[in-house]
């Protein structure tokens, strides 16, 4: 089997850390081929999609680590079309680059890509939880996103003493606020940063309920085809609220409670349906607060305070998959080689 990953330069990989690198890896112990490129780096010729690509040199014998395997890796450049892999796996870093997906759009047909592209593209930001129903705020804190700063002092005016303030295509916990209602004669001068651009455009941001509890930290649980396949409990370090790992939080054990699992009960049927099959989602006192569709990361930490390879299924998954569609195709040849005979 052969994939090709869409991710960021091997070089910004942290190598202790990263879970592309440990996906690449589990893909690579089990002697299948690997490829990485960069969206920057897809093009058209003759009007088929190709890629300038990184190919990874097989090894009878794999460094034992992670941070070994990088250091180790080495690689030879190709020109390879698109259409030729057996999956394409996303793992660019917000935000999306939707160029990227209207190359893919002409192999999607021809290749498993996980995740899927449309379901990407509607799941790519921040707005994506606003799909799953839930009137009464149960399920996913009480959320505004606009540019319009009047309507957000309004709501800031009349909402609970504190919320929390990000932009909308943010990630790793970049640009997250919390701000309190006591607060307001600084907040005519914060939305002007988060909003307007030296160029004359504007950004939209997301004004959210603070959650009690927040301040103790978040879980991120990882769901592969709708099911949890791990959590951890991400703490603030002592000079940050923001408890994602690169701000500075720390990673804890964590057994899904029964709020949890009644989340992912009720969110998973619709994440498959959009074909996301690998998300990571965080959660606050029970709530949806975030879906993470591009790059979900975690499987490292998880795997240390776990001693788990949480890889190992994901990568089963993907191997599943492939085999359904080579089995399907097969299937339709026969039949219509069955009617062209007749």
């Amino acid at each position: 089997m052969n994939v090709c990953f869409i991710m960021y330069p091997w070089d910004e990989i942290d190598p202790e850390n990263d879970s592309t690198l440990a996906l690449i890896k589990e893909f690579a112990k089990r002697g299948h081929g690997i490829v990485t490129t960069t969206p920057a780096n897809l093009t058209i010729r003759d009007s088929v999609a190709f890629a300038f690509s990184r190919c990874l040199k097989r090894k009878d014998k794999l460094a034992k680590g992670l941070k070994a395997f990088h250091k180790s890796a080495e690689f030879y450049d190709e020109m390879l079309p698109m259409a030729g892999f057996d999956v394409i796996i996303l793992r660019s870093n917000p935000p999306l680059d939707m160029i990227m997906l209207n190359f893919l759009d002409s192999v999607k047909d021809d290749v498993f890509i996980m995740n899927d592209l449309d379901g990407i593209r509607r799941a790519n930001n921040k707005l994506y939880t606003a799909v799953f129903e839930d009137e009464k705020n149960e399920m996913i804190p009480r959320t505004h996103v606009t540019k319009n700063k009047q309507y957000l002092k309004k709501i800031i005016k009349e909402g609970p003493d504190r919320m929390i303030l990000k932009p909308l295509n943010g990630f790793g916990g970049s640009g997250v606020i919390l701000i309190e209602k006591s607060a307001m004669k600084s907040i005519n001068s914060l939305l002007d940063f988060y909003i307007d651009n030296k160029d004359g455009t504007t950004n939209y941001v997301i004004l959210q309920d603070y959650i009690e509890g927040a301040d103790q930290g978040d879980v991120r649980i990882l769901l592969l085809n709708g099911q949890p396949i791990g959590a951890m409990r991400r703490v603030p370090g002592d000079e940050d609220h923001r408890s994602n790992v690169s701000a500075g939080g720390s990673v804890q054990k964590h057994s899904l409670s029964k709020q949890e699992k009644e989340l992912c009960r009720r969110i998973g049927p619709k994440l498959v349906k959009d074909g996301l099959y690998f998300v990571g989602i965080d959660v606050i006192g029970g709530k949806l607060v975030e879906v993470n569709v591009m790059s979900p990361g975690g499987i490292t930490y998880m795997n240390k305070v776990y001693k788990s390879k949480i890889q190992e299924k994901i990568i089963d998954f993907v191997e599943d998959k492939v085999v359904e569609r080579v089995n399907a195709f097969e299937r339709r040849q026969k039949l219509r080689k069955h009617v062209s005979d007749a």
